[in-house]
């Protein structure tokens, strides 16, 4: 086994979390406060992503719905990655680029939140969905890899974990998310 790649793993991950936290946390706030207020109006949070961002998604909506650290009542959030009778019959009737938008479409009403994680930025289908849920009235929530890309330019808030590798970002991702989850948690608790 390469040690060294594990070393490299461990640095650059431990160099991420330093700009995190040194530039992160404003962001991380303002997502969080804008999630409390949409859900205390009534609002749903939408969840969309491609592959492990999929994966990340289903994970904050069972965290929203389920609990994170503290019983509380159930939060509307709904990942749009998981109904495959609607996921393929859009990719077979449409297009795959249309798998979220339509959707969103769908599902989205104004006040709602939609959540997208590209870690390029410049997923089609993830493009798509944010601008049919600026369209239908929502906040556009975004994560990504890259900065100054095309998602981020769409969101009204975004966190951008820069890398070279994508695992590297969906690490930070997750760091932010479970964040974020406890401060929606703590400040709907009761």
């Amino acid at each position: 086994m390469d040690r060294q790649i594990i070393q490299e793993a461990v640095e650059t991950h431990r160099k991420m979390v330093a700009t995190f936290e040194a530039s992160a946390f404003d962001t991380i706030v303002a997502i969080a406060e804008a999630i409390v207020q949409s859900l205390r109006a009534g609002g749903t949070l939408y969840l969309c992503g491609n592959g492990g961002s999929a994966a990340d998604a289903q994970h904050i909506a069972g965290e929203f719905i389920g609990r994170f650290r503290v019983e509380r009542r159930a939060l509307p959030a709904v990942a749009l990655s998981t109904d495959t009778s609607v996921l393929s019959c859009i990719a077979n009737d449409y297009d795959y680029e249309r798998v979220f938008a339509r959707q969103v479409e769908a599902l989205v009403r104004p006040g709602d939140i939609l959540w997208a994680f590209s870690t390029s930025g410049t997923s089609p289908n993830v493009l798509q969905a944010a601008a049919a849920a600026r369209q239908k009235g929502a906040q556009v929530i975004a994560f990504t890899g890259r900065p100054k890309s095309q998602l981020e330019t769409m969101a009204d808030l975004c966190l951008c974990a820069e890398a070279a590798l994508t695992a590297r970002s969906q690490e930070i991702h997750q760091l932010a998310y479970h964040i974020i989850c406890d401060l929606v948690e703590q400040s709907l608790k009761s």
